[in-house]
């Protein structure tokens, strides 16, 4: 009786200690996690810092390779152009009453970087406006563009890019009506600006953003773990809110909704629409399942869009099947036929093209939908593919490949499984940044399954 007290309390102390090892790690993996993300005011001072290097050192190159004396940018308050937006200082978190930011090439060969506008716009630009001396804005605008003399003015107008038709119909009517004699003639669209201020990364982002990546790869990994799934109980809809919330504790936004879904033995085909809207959104995590998840967090202005999956063991199993993760390989064999063809000049229909010639040749299945990503998820610049769109995308589809942009490399190679009796899709997206040397993913890439314990196990 004394000794089974005593094997009792020995147990139960080895429990204890147990528990309270896995409560240290998984608190002092939270607090790892967290220590990485800067207080908002920090975050706040990164953000302006950024935008004047970026407009003191990348903004005069662009200007010049563009051939664009002047660059205007007009929004009011809540109506936000989207380059406009990536101007303003941290703290503003819209335009105020209508405001004007004007950059001009100086005979210096710099850029002056000019604010009309009612408040001062930070630290960046010099306020070019004194409302007692001329209340008239419009007039005040006109008086700026007759100092420097541009030949061309450029403003925010695109065809094919979204992100540089900020310009609304109102303020480009007040402008043009205001514009000096003669400089009607001399506008022009900012489109090839526009695209390069928003698709080039400088240095330091380039660092930065290798950061914010990892941050949301250990967020994926939290999720796709025992700790958060429980097989038999948690839905796909659950681990989807879970995503969530868990970027809310963390200080952090998403720039979408993440989605959840199941590929598993004897169920119907893949939907691929479906695994972009939840459609299945209450399906119960299963042992045995393939999970994948697409998820995308914000911060320091910059963004990530990642797909990766997990896999669900089943009673006795300590890996996942090899031919999972053979499925697998055979995705990361795709991502590197098509970063393979990212070469300067290319346009993305040339690489998707090329791309997709090499993949079948090699047996795969290919699906190619790549797209930039930075100061937006869908970023401006080189677009290759579309899901629906494998022959190629007009417009943004025909723009050539720069240096120092950042992509997603989103994809899904489509793999028949004897064992399964069916097809399904690995569909694998990891953000990567294009330099001198070539593509680089800015946290690695995922190159094994997540594996999900079940209780069981």
């Amino acid at each position: 009786m004394h000794q089974n007290n005593r094997n009792h309390t020995r147990l139960l102390s080895a429990l204890l200690s147990f528990a309270f090892l896995l409560y240290s790690f998984l608190s002092h993996a939270e607090t790892e996690l967290a220590d990485m993300i800067l207080p908002m005011k920090a975050r706040a001072q990164w953000i302006d810092n950024n935008t004047q290097e970026r407009v003191k050192v990348l903004l005069p190159q662009l200007m010049k390779d563009t051939n664009i004396d002047m660059w205007i940018l007009i929004s009011r308050e809540y109506n936000e152009d989207p380059v406009l937006k990536t101007l303003l200082p941290a703290t503003w978190l819209s335009a105020r009453r209508t405001t004007v930011l004007l950059f001009a090439r100086n005979k210096h060969g710099q850029v002056d970087a000019l604010a009309i506008a009612p408040y001062n716009v930070g630290d960046v630009f010099q306020r070019a406006w004194n409302k007692a001396e001329q209340p008239d804005q419009w007039k005040a605008l006109a008086e700026v563009i007759e100092k420097y003399k541009p030949n061309s003015i450029a403003l925010n107008t695109s065809e094919h890019w979204a992100h540089a038709d900020g310009l609304v119909v109102t303020d480009k009517e007040l402008l043009v009506a205001h514009l000096p004699k003669g400089y009607q003639k001399k506008l022009v669209s900012a489109e090839p600006l526009a695209v390069a201020w928003l698709e080039q990364r400088t240095k330091n982002e380039i660092f930065q953003y290798s950061q914010i990546v990892k941050i949301a790869h250990a967020i994926i990994a939290e999720g796709f773990s025992s700790k958060v799934i429980k097989a038999g109980e948690t839905t796909t809809d659950d681990l989807t809110w879970w995503y969530r919330e868990r970027v809310r504790e963390l200080k952090l936004t998403t720039w979408f909704h993440p989605s959840v879904s199941i590929q598993r033995a004897g169920v119907e085909a893949f939907d691929h629409e479906a695994s972009f809207t939840n459609a299945n959104g209450e399906n119960v995590i299963q042992p045995g399942d393939l999970l994948h998840l697409d998820f995308g967090i914000t911060y320091l202005r910059l963004n990530t869009d990642t797909q990766q999956h997990a896999y669900v063991l089943k009673k006795g199993e300590l890996q996942a099947p090899d031919y999972l993760q053979n499925a697998l390989a055979k995705g990361n064999l795709l991502q590197d036929i098509l970063t393979e063809q990212f070469v300067v000049g290319r346009t993305g229909n040339m690489i998707l093209k090329r791309a997709r010639e090499f993949a079948i040749a090699q047996k795969l299945k290919p699906t190619i939908y790549t797209h930039p990503i930075g100061f937006h998820g869908h970023g401006a610049g080189t677009t290759i593919g579309m899901w629906d769109a494998q022959q190629g995308v007009v417009g943004d589809g025909d723009y050539p490949l720069h240096l120092n942009t950042a992509y997603s490399i989103e994809l899904n190679n489509a793999v028949y499984l004897p064992q399964w009796s069916k097809e399904i899709r690995i569909m694998l997206e990891e953000d990567a940044i294009f330099t001198s040397e070539g593509v680089q993913y800015l946290n690695g890439r995922q190159t094994q399954l997540f594996l999900v314990e079940s209780a069981s196990k």
